[in-house]
């Protein structure tokens, strides 16, 4: 193999690229997972991470990956047969409704057309139908990874609250969780699922659900089969500090610290520059004469963007040949999306020339592959942030 010099770039909407001081955290001697010392850390873990979903409530952390997280928010909450409603925003919340046949219980999925968030007024009007009340809960993907679009957990809420439903409202942030707000308890989330690769800075190993007390009330009553993932042996467990099984040791000590960085720099902060970068990659796709596959602006995420191909060209063309000559990993389209798109990520440990370089790695990507586009893409992006940068500054001298 040729020997690539300077780092990789990992653009990829997750995992994320790992930065050194979460490395070194986790770069230590494995400690006894019963002892005083682990006690410390799990206590402190425990109670920072709910900061970071935005809850007083407790956060279940599971050694998995998101799809843990997924299959442990329906197994604790909900019996065999019962009906779930969901929105496909794309492909993780058509994966998410997946699981959950498998698990025995019965979808309805609301069609989308993978360029918008969920349409919470469209959830409303299916739950005012649902007079017996036979729909047990409605799970929603806060930031569809596949597509770049966020959908509206506030709203969906308030539609909720005027149906008069008491279905339980579950959430998937995995790839928005430390990058955009959100708010467990201010919108009335049951269940929230997380993930540790992408905003928290962490390799994948680590997952959440992020729990209501009627999301516990619930649990008392469900009658899926669960073992590993239930809740009750683990909140008793975490009470104390420890967990009811041997946890990924080294991953809490890079949580520890992914948690500490993100306080460092402030929530508020980290919500805006991932804003920042968004609005700035939009810009250049725009400069470019390219298309954003998110089609409602108040839908836009600030994680990543998913730019359509022009004509019948390829997208994963065009990837192979960043890679090869720039050494850039792309995020690829996904099932309907495959070779019609190509994904951006801007998210977690990631800044103003992290965001450059990579928005000129691809558009020499496209000059090179013979994409049809425009040039100037760097330029309107660097224009975004420059007028993004004296804004805040601006701001921060009043």
């Amino acid at each position: 193999m040729t020997y690539h010099a300077g780092r990789h770039f990992l653009q990829i909407p997750g995992p994320t690229n790992v930065p050194d001081r979460v490395l070194r955290a986790m770069d230590m001697p494995t400690m006894d997972h019963r002892g005083p010392e682990f006690q410390a850390m799990a206590k402190r873990v425990l109670t920072g991470i709910r900061t970071i979903f935005q809850t007083e409530n407790p956060v279940i952390i599971y050694p998995a990956s998101g799809t843990g997280a997924w299959e442990a928010a329906l197994v604790n909450t909900l019996s065999p047969g019962d009906l779930v409603l969901m929105y496909e925003t794309g492909h993780f919340a058509s994966l998410w409704k997946k699981l959950a046949e498998k698990l025995g219980l019965k979808t309805e999925f609301i069609a989308g057309d993978w360029r918008h968030g969920a349409d919470s007024a469209a959830i409303g009007e299916r739950l005012k139908k649902d007079a017996g009340h036979e729909i047990k809960a409605v799970c929603v993907v806060h930031n569809e990874t596949s597509t770049g679009c966020v959908s509206q957990i506030g709203e969906v809420r308030k539609a909720i609250d005027a149906a008069g439903h008491p279905a339980l409202l579950m959430v998937d942030t995995i790839s928005s969780l430390g990058s955009l707000d959100y708010r467990h308890d201010a919108w009335g989330v049951d269940v929230t699922v997380g993930g540790s690769q992408k905003g928290l800075m962490l390799p994948p190993g680590l997952s959440f659900n992020a729990i209501s007390n009627k999301a516990i009330e619930a649990s008392k009553t469900a009658s899926l089969a669960r073992s590993y993932w239930a809740w009750d042996e683990m909140l008793a467990m975490n009470d104390k500090g420890f967990f009811p099984f041997t946890p990924a040791t080294n991953l809490l000590y890079g949580l520890d610290a992914a948690i500490e960085m993100l306080h460092e720099e402030g929530l508020a902060n980290v919500f805006a520059r991932h804003q920042r970068h968004g609005a700035a990659t939009r810009a250049a796709v725009e400069a470019w004469g390219l298309e954003v596959l998110c089609a409602e602006p108040a839908h836009h995420s600030g994680s990543l963007t998913a730019v359509l191909m022009p004509g019948e060209t390829g997208a994963d063309a065009l990837r192979k040949t960043i890679l090869e000559r720039f050494d850039m990993s792309l995020g690829a389209g996904l099932s309907k999306l495959a070779d019609k798109i190509f994904r951006i990520g801007h998210l977690g440990d990631f800044n103003d020339l992290t965001l450059i370089g990579t928005l000129g790695g691809v558009e020499m990507g496209l000059e090179a592959s013979g994409v049809p586009h425009q040039k100037g893409g760097v330029d309107a992006a660097m224009a975004v942030l420059v007028s993004a940068t004296a804004k805040e500054a601006r701001q921060a001298a009043e």
